[in-house]
């Protein structure tokens, strides 16, 4: 029999979501993959219910409903401050997953190199792998996961085609300062480098962070390739509604991949998100106090355990030294803990490059009694460890 691919040799199934499997396997509450527990707002689900009803169930226009795209650029115009031609520099796609998919398809060669920030969300090593282009790791060094610039302006001196940027980050919850995005649009001017963003927790920041829109930065937009979803700032994950942003002859680009790639993203779901798309500044002041309360209250739990922890600056994500413990691996602690003490995270390894294994990711997308039961049962986790690992 031929053989497979040899790319597919080089990473392996989703750990976040295989972690989800073994959650549901052991009945454990799934504080790893980070979807919320709660419903959406009313109004995206009566706009659902409606649509459903009526008559929008064919192909929309490949890269998006005109209407959506439309209430889309408006908003993402007033966020992001600069003005967005919903015409000519939007792709609506299937989810955040496929924007950054298209994107390196986009602008990547096979045998180009990619900057990606370590820790890193693990789709952005995939990504790169199943684009043919290589990617070139720079460093976030704990406790506010600050890169180095020198090692920053090393990895730009390997003509990489792009850098990823996630911001606020995945997994660390790490808000990039003003000063750290001008570093990184000084190298990329200076070396010619497209900056492809993951910008899908715009709105869960943390007082006093702000997130800062890469693009909005002088001279950055004809650069810049902008990924977004709607999942997480309306609690819709499994609607998969996505796009990239960017200038037109990107986006032209990025059409022809998108369009073999998925052909378009669902035409009904498409219609009742524009509900959404049209909300008021208070939606999105309710949504931050909102996490805020579950941060607060998360990390506040997490204390009195004594487990020790990065304090997110956005996203709702909080990493935890499980150092104390003595268990070698990260995969195999979260999977014990999944079954013993009835609560799943993800193994902090499958964020980095190098062999980290001292630390796990929780998320708090979830109700205030989800997050309680959790806690409670994290109260047996050190004795449990302890004999199981004898520290």
């Amino acid at each position: 029999m031929p053989k497979l691919s040899k790319r597919i040799e080089n990473f392996t199934d989703s750990v976040i979501r295989r972690m989800t499997r073994i959650a549901n396997s052991h009945g454990a509450i799934n504080l790893s993959q980070g979807f919320p527990d709660f419903d959406p707002p009313s109004e995206l689900k009566n706009a659902l219910e409606k649509v459903a009803s009526g008559s929008i169930h064919q192909y929309a226009v490949t890269w998006g409903a005109k209407n959506f795209r439309e209430a889309l650029a408006k908003e993402q115009s007033k966020f992001m401050g600069i003005p967005i031609d919903p015409q000519t520099q939007i792709v609506v796609t299937c989810g955040s997953t496929e924007a950054m998919m298209a994107a390196m398809m986009t602008v990547c060669n096979p045998q180009d190199k990619v900057v990606v920030f370590s820790p890193f969300y693990e789709n952005y090593a995939a990504d790169a792998i199943l684009s043919g282009a290589e990617p070139i790791y720079v460093h976030l060094r704990p406790p506010e996961f600050k890169f180095d610039v020198n090692e920053l302006e090393e990895a730009f001196k390997q003509g990489p085609k792009a850098l990823i940027l996630c911001n606020p980050s995945n997994p660390t919850g790490k808000v990039f300062t003003l000063e750290e995005l001008q570093t990184i649009a000084y190298f990329a001017k200076k070396y010619d480098t497209f900056v492809i963003t993951d910008e899908v927790y715009e709105h869960i920041v943390y007082d006093p962070y702000q997130h800062i829109y890469f693009a909005s930065l002088p001279g950055m937009f004809e650069r810049t390739i902008s990924c977004s979803s709607l999942s997480k700032t309306y609690s819709i994950t499994g609607w998969r509604l996505g796009y990239l942003i960017a200038p037109s002859h990107i986006i032209d680009g990025a059409r022809k991949v998108h369009d073999f790639l998925t052909v378009g993203a669902a035409a009904p779901l498409q219609e009742a998100a524009v509900v959404a798309l049209n909300f008021g500044d208070d939606y999105y002041e309710e949504l931050k106090r909102s996490y805020i309360d579950k941060r607060d209250f998360f990390i506040k739990g997490l204390d009195k355990l004594g487990l020790k922890y990065t304090v997110p600056q956005g996203a709702y994500y909080v990493m935890v030294d499980i150092s104390e413990f003595a268990c070698e691996s990260d995969l195999e602690f979260c999977e014990w803990m999944a079954k013993e003490v009835g609560v799943a995270a993800v193994p902090g390894s499958s964020f980095f490059k190098d062999n980290v294994n001292h630390l796990i990711r929780f998320h708090f997308a979830k109700k205030k009694e989800t997050l309680e039961e959790a806690l409670k049962r994290l109260e047996k986790l050190k004795d449990k460890a302890r004999e199981r690992w004898q520290w």
